[in-house]
């Protein structure tokens, strides 16, 4: 062998000696690769040179979607119809008794929610509505009883900003009747009523009237021209409130005043 050779062969010798042989697994299988010194050692030049394996990327493990309560009731609701329709164009016995199972199984959840629905308003007052608005026969008895009192105060009171409207005929049979119903409430509170004729014609009961000249149209009452009719008037906001038509009790004008000037839309409700 010449000098040349042998040092040739001395070098590669000493590089195989000098370079790890990096191993990896692929597919079971052990693969080595041949790092190279000067590129990873020395200048680290990573895993584009082979001197590290790429390491594998893993998929994140996908869960299945959660199905929503309102998805799963319709499920329920859905194959409730479908075992009735089968039960009903094939009422084998096999068909009904599992329609009639499955139903009474839907009756008793329900059952087991108005449960605990009663339950939770007991141990909650906020949730409890008939704390507020009664439904027993002693318990609405003592409500109207306390609403009474409130609203007898609140009337008399009213006469300093409140006035009524009072729409009549002369030749109403119905507005004979009310006048006095009228003229009863407007003594027990103190509460201003002025009479207006829609025909020009006196009232018996009010004989300061006046002769309708746009009022009732202004007043909001419309181009019906229904009487007998009652209309609240606000003398700090200028604004109509319209009562109601036709013969009202006592109680109801006074309950009416009350929640069109005491109670906010809903508020009883």
């Amino acid at each position: 062998m010449k000098l040349g050779e042998l040092c040739t062969t001395a070098v590669i010798v000493a590089l195989l000696v000098s370079s790890p042989i990096a191993a990896s697994v692929e597919d079971g299988v052990e693969v080595r690769h041949q790092e190279d010194a000067l590129y990873c050692a020395e200048r680290k030049l990573g895993t584009w040179f082979y001197c590290e394996k790429p390491k594998p990327q893993t998929k994140p493990s996908q869960t299945p979607p959660m199905v929503s309560a309102k998805a799963r009731l319709a499920a329920i609701t859905g194959q409730l119809e479908e075992m009735k329709a089968a039960a009903i164009l094939d009422p084998s016995p096999e068909n009904v008794t599992a329609y009639v199972r499955f139903q009474r199984e839907q009756l008793d959840r329900s059952s087991l929610f108005a449960d605990v629905w009663q339950r939770a308003l007991w141990q909650d007052p906020g949730l409890d509505y008939t704390l507020q608005r009664p439904v027993s026969t002693l318990g609405k008895r003592a409500w109207l009883d306390q609403r009474k009192v409130d609203r007898d105060i609140i009337l008399s009171q009213l006469s300093q900003r409140y006035g009524v409207f009072y729409f009549y005929s002369s030749s109403c049979g119905a507005c004979d009747i009310f006048s006095p119903i009228l003229k009863a409430v407007s003594d027990k509170y103190g509460l201003s009523v002025l009479a207006v004729s829609m025909d020009g014609g006196p009232s018996a009961v009010f004989p300061n009237y006046m002769v309708d000249s746009g009022q009732y149209e202004r007043l909001g009452l419309g181009d019906q021209r229904q009487v007998p009719a009652l209309v609240l008037f606000d003398s700090v906001t200028k604004q109509p409130m319209p009562i109601g038509y036709g013969i009202l009790s006592q109680d109801e004008i006074i309950d009416r005043v009350f929640q069109l000037t005491q109670v906010e839309a809903g508020g009883d409700y």
